[in-house]
Order: structure tokens, then C-alpha cells, then sequence
């Protein structure tokens, strides 16, 4: 495994915000949602594609916080600009696993 110091991973900006649009995003190549989450007034609302169909419903998702990376180059996928990374873990099938938290915490909270 490779290490890294603080100054490096300080450079990753991981941030809270509540998912309030979840839409199918047929035009993906595996099944996905386009989604939409607000990151608070510094941020604001910012849009992602997630392969996560396999273990939540889009009604499941509104109103849940998940973390995700936000200050990666947005990512053009099929017709849809992707301009953050929400973080999950793969469970054991493979299906993504959506990082969560203990407690609610103000949109755009910063991972420290």
C-alpha cells in the first residue's frame, strides 16, 4: 500500500450534502441515476451519475446525505455532465454501498 501525507490528502475535497433529485439514466452503459445534491450555499446544487441502482430505490434517496468528492474535473457520461463523485463501498456482490453518517451534519460540512 501506498502512503501519502496530510498535504496530499487535504487536497481531496469531501463534502456532505442532501440528495433532492433522483432520476433513471437510460442513456448510461450500466444502470444508473442521475442525481442531484445540495451542498449548502458555498457549493450549491451539483449533479452526479451513480451506479447504485442495484440496492436503492430513487424515492429511498431523497432527503439522504452522502459524501462525495468535490472538487473533481466534472466528468461528461453519455449525455449528462457529472461534476462530483458521491463515495460508496462495494459489497460482496459487487453493488455499491453509499457512504453515510452517524448524524445529520449542515450541507457542505467538510470531511476533516
Amino acid at each position: 500500500m501506498q502512503t501519502i501525507d496530510y498535504e496530499e490528502f487535504a487536497k481531496i475535497d469531501l463534502r456532505v450534502g442532501t440528495i433532492l433529485q433522483v432520476e433513471n439514466f437510460e442513456k448510461a452503459r450500466k444502470p444508473a441515476y442521475k442525481i442531484w445534491v445540495d451542498f449548502g450555499a458555498e457549493l450549491g446544487i451539483k449533479k452526479s451519475s451513480a451506479q447504485v441502482t442495484a440496492l436503492y430505490q430513487k424515492e429511498d434517496l431523497i432527503g439522504r446525505q452522502v459524501i462525495a468528492v468535490v472538487n473533481f474535473k466534472p466528468r461528461q457520461i453519455a449525455d449528462f455532465m457529472s461534476e462530483v463523485l458521491i463515495t460508496g463501498f462495494s459489497d460482496k456482490n459487487g453493488d455499491i454501498v453509499l457512504s453515510s453518517l452517524e448524524r445529520s451534519v449542515p450541507n457542505g460540512s467538510r470531511l476533516h
